[in-house]
């Protein structure tokens, strides 16, 4: 059924012209009474594992990747249920999901399945048959992956693009809604599913069991043939939310969704957005110039902090903490690195500007400088599944879309001979994109499905699991992202927390009293060294834990003027102790074994903690950034689980282990300003 604006209001903004849709707000709540306090209530607060990154068949290229899962069989999913997708792959969770976000793409929300649909409006349209039916025929199996990513990273823009009639787009120009002027564009169908995204997370939505909170997806970019991507997932704190919501058609500039999103706060409705894929970015995300090229100030740096405290650190597209080339000294940064750009698959991504860690430093020097900070960030993590169902477990993952569904089809094994001779009578485009590799082992697709990871995990300390709550979270940034187990992260900072008894009962309480958590400003009034309290727990699920690490970002204001970081080992596990000369771990030995998979049972930890000083503190540093990096001990990573099972070893070119891990958000170190 078509949802359409009813009553007096509707036909005012008919009647007065040049409205914008994008900012009538409007309470979808279904329950209006005050929810008392839920029953797993704590002022310590408890963490809460999430994902705030989720595409189901609303967004366009899932969409054309098979995805028939709707937002309502998505939450379903993340509280347990299991799913089939279009191919026939069951999807399911090894544990239920504490809050989520359906995150489908903005730039036309839902339309796409008018396009399959020959009796539609936009189904008849010239060019629109190559996506008749598109999931309902012969394309319902792996073996058309090429031909489906043709038709979204080709015929899809293509068709798209078409302009609309004059006054289509006089009326599109009129109301301020400028997809309206592309003639495949369906208005009812994009506010339809709109509605229907938000209405599920409305019934979905269980204050002290499941959060959910209404979101979508800002995809923007530059312009050809650079093609910078900057994606982010706009995340609305509660029931209120626009009728539609701002794309990439209504402006692809950050600092106007940033606008965008402070009038929906004038009118009472909060929000946050995340960027994610930093690290494919080419350089864009953490820019230090406006759009229009003006030097980063202050009030760039406070609207940008107002409206982005968070940042995706990782997802099935690359990790975004740092890179080797910006961090040569840190043995673990290359970790699930992606070096390709988002939406131009053929390019290279700049490491500058892409990548956390340097913007958290080059946040500190702006700082310093008096041009405000736009990099104090929090971290979280994701998975952006395309199959509207995340997958977080190395051995078994199933993939980010239908079409990525099978071993063979995420490159991780071998392609059989009738696929060979299957991909050998395509086009010539779906064979350019099918990308085949010769290799020892066989004939492989493309090395980038075995180069995606699977996924990431974002974690919220929050009083109890209700949208307020977590929300809460989000805002002060109390936040972490995992590779993808759930590994509990505490962290603080403080000025006497070396008094504190680790074994004490009643030490978060006494941390939170005496301290900052992960994601504060640690305001200092003399030149006293920072002490920080970390303690981590491991996953049942993972591997036993590895090693504590903090990393520390700072400027050096001097005469170097130049930005710095560090990295220590703060615990390790096996009662070993740190080197004071290298600030490392010994190995504690923990092996793999590449033939099934099965790891060193007998070292590693249960538990970390510990409280630690900076060494090489130094209070004309200024102002520092400090977060925790939680590392577990070696295991088979996905693409080597897969080999294994279908008698292969690991693919060359690809890491046969990962030490999965934990970022926490970091704590700033705000030096003291003396007279």
């Amino acid at each position: 059924m078509r949802w359409h604006a009813t009553g007096a209001l509707g036909l005012t903004l008919v009647l007065a012209g040049c409205t914008d849709d994008s900012l009538e707000v409007r309470d979808f709540a279904t329950e209006t009474a005050d929810a008392p306090r839920a029953a797993d209530y704590s002022a310590e607060r408890n963490v809460y594992f999430g994902d705030l990154h989720v595409h189901t068949r609303y967004s366009m290229d899932a969409y054309l990747l098979g995805t028939e899962v709707s937002p309502d069989e998505s939450y379903r999913y993340a509280r347990g249920e299991t799913l089939t997708n279009t191919f026939g792959v069951e999807m399911g969770l090894r544990e239920p999901l504490d809050f989520m976000a359906v995150t489908d793409h903005g730039v036309f929300l839902g339309v796409i399945a008018q396009w399959a649909d020959p009796a539609s409006r936009t189904g008849r349209l010239p060019g629109a048959a190559p996506f008749h039916n598109v999931n309902q025929r012969e394309f319902n199996r792996h073996w058309a992956s090429q031909e489906r990513t043709v038709l979204f990273r080709e015929n899809m823009g293509r068709f798209r693009s078409q302009p609309a009639d004059a006054l289509t787009r006089f009326e599109a120009w009129r109301t301020n809604n400028p997809a309206a002027a592309f003639e495949a564009f369906d208005y009812e169908a994009h506010r339809d599913a709109w509605h229907d995204t938000i209405m599920a997370a409305e019934r979905h939505n269980d204050p002290g069991n499941f959060t959910t909170f209404i979101a979508y997806e800002w995809t923007a970019s530059t312009d050809r043939p650079e093609s910078s991507a900057y994606h982010r997932n706009v995340i609305f704190e509660s029931s209120q939310a626009p009728t539609r919501p701002f794309s990439l058609i209504d402006s692809n500039d950050p600092e106007k969704l940033w606008a965008w999103m402070d009038r929906l706060r004038a009118q009472g409705v909060d929000s946050l957005a995340i960027p994610h894929n930093t690290n494919q970015s080419n350089g864009q995300v953490f820019r230090l110039k406006y759009t229009d090229g003006r030097a980063v100030d202050a009030e760039f740096a406070a609207m940008r902090m107002r409206n982005e405290p968070l940042v995706e650190i990782t997802q099935v597209k690359g990790t975004s903490e740092t890179h080797p080339r910006l961090s040569p000294d840190d043995e673990w940064a290359d970790f699930e690195i992606l070096n390709t750009r988002k939406g131009k698959i053929s390019q290279w991504s700049n490491p500058h500007g892409s990548y956390v860690r340097e913007a958290l430093a080059n946040g500190v020097a702006l700082e310093q400088e008096g041009r405000g900070n736009p990099f104090k960030i929090g971290f979280v993590a994701a998975t952006d599944t395309h199959n509207g169902a995340p997958s977080f477990d190395e051995s078994n993952y199933f993939g980010s879309a239908p079409t990525s569904g099978s071993p063979e089809n995420r490159s991780a094994v071998p392609a059989s001979r009738e696929r060979l001779d299957y991909i050998a009578g395509l086009g010539p485009r779906e064979r350019e994109w099918a990308g085949m590799v010769d290799e020892e082992q066989g004939t492989y697709l493309g090395i980038r499905g075995a180069q995606f990871t699977a996924s990431g995990l974002a974690a919220a300390w929050a009083e109890e699991n209700t949208r307020e709550a977590i929300f809460a979270a989000f805002r002060r940034k109390e936040t972490y992202g995992t590779s993808g187990n759930r590994i509990r992260v505490r962290f603080f900072g403080g000025f006497d927390l070396a008094s504190l008894d680790l074994d004490a009962r009643d030490l978060v309480t006494q941390a939170y009293a005496g301290g900052v958590p992960m994601g504060g400003d640690l305001v200092a009034k003399d030149a006293s060294a920072p002490q920080f309290l970390v303690w981590a727990q491991r996953d049942v699920h993972g591997a036993p834990l590895q090693r504590l690490q903090i990393v520390k970002a700072w400027y050096d204001a001097g005469y170097r003027k130049q930005t710095n970081e560090r990295v220590y080992d703060v615990a390790c596990s096996d009662g070993l102790a740190v080197d004071p000369a290298t600030h490392r771990c010994p190995d504690n030995g923990a092996r793999v074994d590449l033939a099934d998979c099965s790891i060193s049972e007998d070292v590693g930890g249960t538990e970390l903690k510990t409280v630690w000083t900076d060494p090489d503190f130094n209070v004309a540093d200024g102002s520092t950034v400090y977060y925790v990096r939680v590392l577990e001990n070696p295991t088979c990573r996905w693409t080597t689980w897969q080999a294994v099972q279908a008698g292969f070893g690991p693919r060359d070119g690809i890491p046969a282990t990962v030490q999965e891990r934990a970022w926490s958000s970091p704590i700033r170190y705000a030096a003291p300003v003396f007279d």
